[in-house]
């Protein structure tokens, strides 16, 4: 679904606060999504992390199957409802806007770690 936003992700980012985004993706303009993802309302009720994250991004979404109860998830937040297949955004997420030293920061991190997951899978094919 991000793909289709022109939002190229990683799943399990860690931030510089040593938390693990569950996704992140940056967009053409720069700009950082972190999208946490719940499977259940359990899941979601026993993360109080979560807030962590918003210092990362400039926008900050939740997840969610198609059968939880989306009016437990903040209004401040933005909300996509997922399955296996597919996600639709139903609700944006307000503009947290990252400041520039952040936004650098976060994108460096972000760079890296893409590089060297492909750097890692390019020598898991070539010994194969």
């Amino acid at each position: 679904m991000l793909a289709q936003h022109d939002r190229p992700a990683l799943t399990e980012v860690t931030l510089r606060n040593s938390r693990r985004a569950d996704v992140m993706a940056i967009g053409r303009d720069g700009t950082v999504w972190i999208v946490e993802v719940k499977s259940s309302v359990p899941d979601y009720r026993s993360d109080a992390k979560w807030q962590e994250y918003r210092d990362f991004c400039d926008r900050f979404f939740f997840a969610v199957p198609p059968d939880f109860p989306a009016e437990i998830i903040p209004d401040d937040c933005g909300l996509i409802i997922a399955d296996t297949y597919d996600g639709a955004i139903v609700r944006e997420a307000p503009d947290l806007r990252l400041n520039a030293a952040r936004r650098k920061a976060v994108t460096l991190r972000f760079a890296r770690m893409a590089a060297e997951r492909l750097t890692r899978l390019n020598l898991e094919m070539s010994a194969v």
